[in-house]
């Protein structure tokens, strides 16, 4: 896994992919104590950053092997990023999904073509499941972390994150990303090692599901007690990557963890002062740059809200909450 496979997949991103801005705001900097920067993957294809990473795989697969079909497994940002990468190369996509995933990211995961599997996250083996099903129709499984293209994919925000900073005069900072299993953390990790080295990619996570930040701690890979049971399940993994960790223990800085309340808050102010929808998971690293202030360094720090598929119960019950 290199910043070749970065530039590459940039290259095959071309025209399909939506270049995303640097975002601001003078009520968000005051907050932090800092100039605040959000890179809005929300407003990607498909309303999160997995799109980058499932055409990045897709299109990297040779032809006749692609022509088969793919499957993923995912609670629902990676499910639509596949399906909407199976269909635009005209080929079939099985998505398996937890049964408690956001009903909105089910319907639109449908919606967009894809065939779906729901299954039981707390009694059914969901590699068992995509083992047969990939033994039977000959489909190829696109990880939704764990698979070199899709960091590759991911990494391209990494390349245009150090392309921006660099016009605004940003030379050292801090780079908070949401991290479930560091498909993107690493990625942008590797991409700023090559263009910027001076930004320090942050893995940000929820309480209760900070694998990354307690195995960035140790030094070894370590496990969530629990898979569920969080509104933030974006980005709820068992632990880091087998690929994932090693880029993320040689170069980011310690993990940021934030509670849901602050992620909901943080939604709040994405909405109320930069006017975009963002789900909780997507918020974490905007809380993380927010109410973190004493854990992160520099004069200005970065923050990429990875989605924005978010229910409308759960996000008017934020903006009730929070009243801004």
């Amino acid at each position: 896994m290199n910043i070749d496979m970065i530039n590459a997949a940039a290259l095959r991103l071309a025209g399909h992919a939506r270049r995303t801005p640097l975002l601001s705001s003078p009520f968000l900097d005051e907050i932090a104590g800092r100039r605040v920067f959000v890179k809005p993957e929300c407003l990607q294809h498909t309303g999160s950053f997995k799109f980058r990473g499932g055409w990045s795989a897709v299109s990297a697969l040779p032809a006749d092997i692609r022509a088969r079909g793919v499957i993923a497994f995912s609670s629902g940002n990676h499910a639509q990023g596949v399906a909407l990468a199976a269909r635009e190369h005209a080929i079939p996509a099985v998505i398996i999904m937890p049964a408690d995933a956001p009903r909105m990211k089910i319907d639109n995961t449908r919606a967009l073509g894809a065939e779906v599997v729901l299954y039981d996250r707390a009694g059914e083996d969901r590699d068992a499941l995509g083992a047969r099903l990939s033994a039977e129709r000959g489909l190829t499984l696109i990880k939704p972390f764990d698979d070199p293209e899709v960091i590759a994919g991911q990494g391209t925000t990494g390349l245009e994150i150090a392309e921006d900073a660099a016009a605004l005069g940003i030379t050292n900072a801090d780079v908070i990303v949401c991290c479930g299993g560091g498909g993107l953390t690493s990625g942008i990790a590797l991409a700023l090692e090559s263009r910027a080295p001076g930004l320090r990619a942050r893995p940000a996570e929820p309480e209760g599901f900070d694998d990354v930040a307690r195995s960035l701690t140790s030094g070894r890979i370590e496990r969530n007690a629990r898979t569920s049971g969080s509104l933030c399940d974006a980005i709820i993994t068992p632990q880091p990557g087998d690929l994932t960790f090693p880029i993320l223990k040689r170069l980011c800085g310690p993990g940021l963890v934030v509670t849901e309340d602050e992620a909901l808050h943080a939604m709040c102010l994405a909405f109320a002062r930069l006017k975009i929808v963002v789900e909780p998971g997507g918020a974490v690293a905007l809380a993380a740059a927010l109410f973190r202030p004493d854990e992160v360094t520099g004069d200005a720090v970065i923050a990429v809200a990875s989605g924005g598929n978010v229910d409308a119960d759960v996000f008017t019950r934020a903006l009730a909450r929070f009243q801004i």
